[in-house]
């Protein structure tokens, strides 16, 4: 299968999870490979494509999109996606929170460690995240709506 067919299969089945409000919230969820081309004056232009064909060194972008389509307010909204295997994300984010062991501990990456085989432990690399996490600590109102984006690096 290749990389980006499966990364696209990936995508599909690791599904947000929310921390609360589940059947309040609505969440959709896309996947695009970022392209440079260049237009008819020679000035570099980023286009947005289908990730379906996705390889090793393209820009991922994936974008949750939210809405509460419930009849009252949501609070401390937590969005969590599952980082699909082969790609690494871009860290720049400072509102994103990270998990390198499934979704049981979160933090930035710098403050997070792994167990050894030897029974030590050693700080986790971005090869390890499993998960990332956004927290919307605003209240949510009904009808309201918005995006969150990240970007990964195929491998």
């Amino acid at each position: 299968m290749k990389l980006g067919a499966w990364l696209v299969a990936l995508a599909c089945t690791a599904t947000p999870q929310l921390a609360s409000a589940r059947q309040e919230i609505r969440l959709e969820r896309q996947m695009f490979v970022e392209r440079v081309s260049t237009d008819v004056n020679g000035r570099a232009r980023r286009v947005l494509e289908s990730a379906d064909r996705a390889g090793s060194g393209d820009q991922l972008i994936f974008v949750v999109n939210w809405r509460n389509e419930g009849n009252r307010s949501v609070r401390g909204l937590a969005v969590t996606n599952a980082v699909p295997r082969g790609t690494q994300l871009d860290l720049s984010d400072p509102a994103m929170q990270v998990s390198v062991d499934g979704g049981a501990h979160w933090g930035r990456l710098a403050d997070l460690w792994l167990p050894t085989p030897l029974g030590g432990t050693r700080r986790a690399v971005p090869a390890d995240i499993t998960h990332v996490r956004w927290t919307v600590l605003d209240e949510i109102s009904p009808g309201e709506s918005g995006r969150l984006s990240y970007r990964a690096t195929v491998r």
